[in-house]
């Protein structure tokens, strides 16, 4: 009966069709604006939170993030598509951490710590556009190992 048992194990061990999408996180959901978000790195999801939809559109907002390394930071590069109907329509890049300009807390963690932001982020933009569309945010560090990577879908039905 043992036997039978670990064969048991053993076979669904092997030859379970393990999934590779992480679940849909919901960022926050108010009136006329949701956007959720999923991470697109097969091996780590990560936690990231904001206090209300409504103030993203304060030009500035606090966040919480939070995730264990699996590479070091030396180098912290972000990349950013706007995606609508499938087809990317802007990109955004900027390096967040390079060698003599780490003023960021962040910068220079290494693989195997645990990294937690909690503070304000500005995104320099007045208002989110209306309509359903992803937002494509990937951090890659010096090696173009990604760091963190996510999509987020933005539903907003604001009028402005």
């Amino acid at each position: 009966m043992k036997t039978a048992n670990v064969l048991v194990l053993t076979f669904v061990l092997l030859y379970i069709d393990v999934s590779t999408e992480w679940p849909t996180h919901t960022v926050c959901k108010e009136d006329n604006l949701e956007i959720y978000y999923k991470s697109c790195d097969p091996k780590q999801d990560f936690a990231f939170t904001i206090d209300r939809c409504s103030d993203i559109t304060t030009h500035t907002f606090n966040i919480r993030a939070a995730m264990a390394l699996r590479h070091s930071i030396k180098e912290l590069h972000l990349k950013v598509n706007l995606i609508i109907n499938g087809k990317t329509v802007l990109t955004y890049s900027e390096s967040l951490c390079e060698p003599g300009h780490s003023e960021l807390g962040f910068c220079g963690m290494k693989k195997g710590e645990h990294f937690y932001y909690e503070g304000p982020i500005t995104l320099g933009i007045k208002e989110i556009p209306q309509g359903d569309y992803t937002v494509s945010a990937v951090l890659t560090n010096e090696q173009h190992a990604t760091v963190a990577c996510a999509d987020f879908t933005v539903k907003n039905y604001l009028d402005y």
